[in-house]
């Protein structure tokens, strides 16, 4: 494990700006309705988001159902992603105008039927904030594989999780 992964990353002011409303439960639900519809209508939660990781939930009910009685594997990649995109968001809130990002691939691990809420953690966001200060400083495009580990309150991790973003500077 490098020092970068376990030292905290200090948030600029407009970065804890972008935290703080990200988290605000009426502002996210305010996001997801206007930006990730399905999310709304999920029940998907955002509830942690600073320089080092994210965590977002997802509720066990009726609407985020299959018919084998587990959240169905496309709601959790949904929540996934988010715990993944979030970093991106926060690192990249500064440079929004100047860096696009976009997942290039994604994979998969199912190991428990979720029967429970599931919240996904990434700690990842080193990751991140590296990748984006290459890209400004070299003006090419950088990719960053992360991980998000999907947990049910007991414990039982359910799925693993990598999204693989590209961050570029963008044309003028």
């Amino acid at each position: 494990m490098n020092t970068t992964e376990t030292q905290k990353i200090e948030l600029t002011e407009g970065q804890k700006a972008f935290s703080k409303k990200m988290l605000s439960p009426f502002k996210f639900k305010l996001f997801t309705m206007t930006q990730v519809p399905l999310g709304f209508i999920a029940g998907m939660k955002l509830v942690e988001l600073n320089g080092n990781q994210c965590s977002t939930t997802l509720p066990y009910k009726f609407l985020n159902k299959n018919p084998f009685k587990s959240t169905y594997f496309a709601a959790q990649s949904m929540a996934a992603e988010l715990s993944t995109a979030a970093l991106g968001m926060l690192h990249l809130n500064e440079h929004l105008k100047k860096i696009a990002f976009i997942i290039v691939d994604m994979d998969a691990e199912f190991h428990k039927k979720a029967v429970d809420k599931v919240t996904f953690v990434c700690k990842d966001g080193h990751l991140v904030k590296e990748a984006i200060a290459k890209a400004y400083e070299t003006g090419e495009g950088q990719v960053v594989k992360m991980e998000t580990i999907g947990t049910m309150p007991d414990g039982t991790i359910v799925s693993k999780f990598h999204f693989t973003w590209s961050f570029k500077t963008r044309k003028r």
